[in-house]
Parts: structure tokens; C-alpha cells; sequence
């Protein structure tokens, strides 16, 4: 674990205020989520099934992506392919441009976040305003979201009564929640009435209709698609499913594993821009379909399931390590375990690859993620990968190969299959056992917190000879 990465973990550590405010939100969701599914027969019969769902989707990625163009095209979308980041973020600036606009307004939307878009339309002189509650919060804070679904979990109400009293200063210091909820409110309905283009993510995407759905509670979502004369999408390609009927069982799974809630509050279908005989909705909707790695996924057999997420965050409200780290210490757009397995996957495991380490492989987060990613084995395949350059298509394989450790396992496994040599090199480790104990306790980053394991004075040979048991 490198230095860098080292000092963003022990920084979060002392961080006691964002503990609290963590661990009080990931405990409060953990137990939403635990009464929503408290009929465990019926958990598990709508896991297999969305399972299904979700693995039967990847598994048709291509064909499901042509079907799903050609629907949306007939109904008047635009759609919009972008391989990297980087021309994703040009598609959106060039739209923009298209109709003269200065000013976005956006709902939630963490692909957006992994294109880096605020900075990159800033760059140009656009104006981005996010309109989800939490991202405004994290906006004005200039911070990054700590979780996918709950942006600014880390900040208690104090500190973001403070935060909007410093940004609006005409409003009166208040810590009243519905009061500050209230204040973002009215700030940003006129931004709704006069933004040129509204901007947003999509939850699934309907191959069978060519329909968009937007899940999402606070109503800024459907705000953003309807009320600007130009509505933008924009969507990782995995999130396609097949048919209407798909979506049901998967937005049941998604609002229950996320927040405990047996729906959301607003689900939105967008299947066209605005018809002649309506009186409201855009006049024109684009589609920005997200690849950034996402294809070199799904060619892995194995590591294919790592697309079949649906954004809930169980796995991070479960996790050990994200309950004591929060998600900034992971320096990712996705923390927890999902972004412990995609992150490295979509931008190489020479920038990531250290991120798998950060696990105790204790499984909560494939007991309850909804979908049932196999996240811990593909932490291991990821680590192997790390450390072993082989012929596998994820970028940055081998790069945690240390060239010490290789030599020292190598010797290893030759003494192993050679009876003589092993003997006496536990005969010495047994002999110089304080010097190696005194040693492993400086140089090893695992005896840094834990105790030394000591030594023992005898060989398993000479104990068994000992108890007169023969060495058959």
C-alpha cells in the first residue's frame, strides 16, 4: 500500500466527527433495509429472480444495446456513444453549444461524476447546478460524494446549516432539516424555470420500448426532464434491461436495498421528447451511453457480474471498512466494494489496484447485495491480477508485482518440494526465532497493528517425534 493512499485511510481515522455521522446513517439504512425485507422467503425469491434479470441483461449486452437505439431512435430520442470519459463529456459540451446554453441544471447522476462533467463545462464557462439535495450540499462544499446513494452522509445537520448560511446569507441560520430543505427549495425552483438544459442519470433503460426510467424521491429528477427545453441522459451501457416486465422486480430490490422503502417517491418513464398535442416536457432528448471500460468487463467471464450492479449501495452500508473509512478515503467516484471491484476494472489496477487490499473478504457485501454479485471473488481474481501479469485484459495487471516478494515466494515454493532444504530452513528459522520475530515486527506492515506471531522452539517433526507418533 503506497504512502499516499496509506495517509488518506489514517486521515479518515481521525476524522471522529465523519465517523459518526457515518456510522449513524449506514446503521439507520441497515436497519430500513432489514424491516423492508424482513420476509426472508420472499428476499430470496426476488433475489434469484433479479439475478436472473440482471445476468441475462449483460449476458445480451450487444444485442440489447442495438434493440435499445433503434427503439429510442424510432421514439424520438437522440442517442449519443461515448468510449471514454472524455468524448462523453464533448458530446454534452457540444449539445450546450448546439442551443447556446450557459447553464445546466442536474439531478443526480453518479455517471456524471465519473466523467468529471461540472469541471469539464466549467472549464468551457457553462454553469452546473446539481439539484439533488445531497450533491447540492457536497457542490457547495467542493467535495466529492462519500456515498452513491446518500452524497453527503459524513455531514451532520450543524454542519450544513452552516454551510448554507455562508452561501445564503439572506436566509436566517436555521438547523431545522424540513427548514433547510426548504431554503434549497426555494433557491432552486426559478433555476428549474430558466435553465436551458436540464441534465440527468438513468436507473435502467428499456431495450423492448425504448423507455428511461429515473428513480429518485425528492421530484428534482423529474424537475430536470421536463421542465428545461433540452433534457440530456446520461447512462453507464450496462444499465439496459430487456423487457417493461423486467423493471418491476428490480425497482422493488433497488428501493428496499437502498433506503428500506417499499417505492420511491417519483418514478419517471421518458420515452419521448414532447409530442405536438403536450404542453409540457423537453422538445429534445439525448442520450449519452457510457462505455469507459465497460466493454473490456463484460469480455471476462468472470468478472462480467461486476456489471450486473444496480447502484443500491447495500454492499457499502454493510461493509466494515466503509463504515470506518467513510468514502472519501477511497479517492473513487464509486466507494465501498462495488468500487473496490469496478473502479480498478474500468481505469486500470495500476491506479486501483490497491483498493483490493482494503477488504476483509467477510462477505456481508455478497449476502445482501440484492443482485448477488460474487463481490469477494472478484476481489481475489483482482488481486491476483494485481500482482501477476498475465495475459488478462484489465489495464495495470502486474503492476503490484514487487520483485523482492516474487524471489522470497519462489524460493519458497521450491523448498517446499524439496524435503532437505525445508528442513533446515525451519531448523534455522526455529534457532533464530527472536532475531526473525524482531524483524518481521519492523518491516511488517500486518505486525504494525497486531501482535508479532511468535516462533516456536521446536519443529511439527520434532514435537511429533517427541510424542513417539512416526512421521508416516
Amino acid at each position: 500500500m503506497t504512502t499516499e493512499f496509506r495517509k488518506h485511510i489514517q486521515h479518515a481515522l481521525t476524522q471522529r466527527e465523519v465517523q459518526a455521522n457515518t456510522k449513524n446513517v449506514v446503521n439507520r439504512l441497515r436497519n430500513h433495509r432489514r424491516a423492508a425485507l424482513s420476509d426472508q422467503a420472499d428476499w430470496q425469491r426476488l433475489r434469484r429472480q433479479s439475478t436472473a434479470i440482471r445476468t441475462h441483461a449483460v449476458d445480451k449486452l450487444p444485442q440489447l444495446l442495438e434493440l435499445l437505439e433503434d427503439k429510442l431512435t424510432q421514439n424520438g430520442i437522440r442517442v449519443h456513444w461515448a468510449e471514454t470519459t472524455e468524448q462523453a463529456n464533448q458530446i454534452v459540451l457540444t449539445i450546450m453549444q448546439q442551443h447556446n446554453a450557459s447553464f445546466v441544471i442536474k439531478g443526480k447522476s453518479m455517471v456524471s461524476e465519473e466523467m468529471g462533467l461540472n469541471h469539464y463545462l466549467k472549464a468551457h464557462g457553462i454553469e452546473c447546478l446539481e439539484s439533488d439535495l445531497g450533491e447540492l450540499i457536497i457542490q457547495l462544499a467542493n467535495e466529492q460524494p462519500s456515498h452513491i446513494i446518500v452524497p453527503a452522509l459524513h455531514k451532520n445537520r450543524k454542519q450544513i446549516a452552516r454551510l448554507f448560511h455562508t452561501y445564503f446569507p439572506a436566509t436566517p441560520y436555521t438547523e431545522d432539516i424540513n427548514a433547510l430543505a426548504q431554503s434549497a427549495r426555494h433557491f432552486l425552483r426559478h433555476k428549474f424555470a430558466t435553465a436551458p438544459v436540464g441534465l440527468t442519470g438513468v436507473n435502467f433503460m428499456v431495450a423492448e420500448t425504448g423507455t428511461l426510467c429515473l428513480v429518485e424521491n425528492e421530484g428534482n429528477g423529474r424537475m430536470c426532464s421536463s421542465v428545461p427545453p433540452v433534457h440530456i441522459a446520461v447512462s453507464g451501457i450496462e444499465k439496459v434491461v430487456e423487457h417493461l416486465s423486467d423493471v418491476p422486480p428490480l425497482l422493488r430490490m433497488l428501493t428496499r436495498s437502498a433506503t428500506g422503502q417499499s417505492i420511491t417517491t417519483y418514478f419517471n418513464m421518458i420515452s419521448s421528447p414532447r409530442k405536438p398535442d403536450e404542453k409540457d416536457g423537453p422538445l429534445e432528448v439525448h442520450l449519452v451511453l457510457l462505455d469507459n471500460g465497460r466493454s473490456r468487463i463484460y469480455n471476462d467471464l468472470e468478472l462480467r457480474d461486476t456489471l450486473n450492479c444496480i447502484r443500491c449501495g447495500a454492499c457499502m452500508n454493510h461493509c466494515p471498512i466503509y463504515k470506518h473509512i467513510g468514502g472519501h478515503a477511497y479517492q473513487t467516484v464509486i466507494p465501498g466494494p462495488i468500487g473496490t471491484i469496478l473502479e480498478p476494472q474500468k481505469s486500470g489496477l495500476n491506479l486501483y489496484g490497491e483498493l483490493t487490499q482494503v477488504s476483509t473478504l467477510c462477505g456481508a457485501c455478497r449476502e445482501v447485495c440484492p443482485v448477488s454479485i460474487p463481490i469477494p471473488k472478484i476481489i481475489n481474481r483482482l488481486r491476483w491480477e494485481y500482482i501477476r501479469q498475465s495475459a488478462c485484459n484489465i489495464p495495470g495487471a502486474g503492476s503490484g508485482k514487487k520483485k523482492t516478494e516474487a524471489i522470497v515466494w519462489k524460493i519458497w515454493a521450491w523448498s517446499c518440494v524439496h524435503p532437505v532444504v525445508y528442513n533446515r530452513i525451519g531448523r534455522t528459522i526455529t534457532n533464530m526465532r527472536s532475531l526473525i520475530g524482531r524483524i518481521l515486527k519492523k518491516i511488517s506492515a500486518w505486525t504494525a497493528v497486531r501482535s508479532t506471531p511468535k516462533l516456536t522452539k521446536t519443529t511439527l517433526h520434532e514435537r511429533l517425534k517427541a510424542l513417539k507418533i512416526e512421521d508416516k
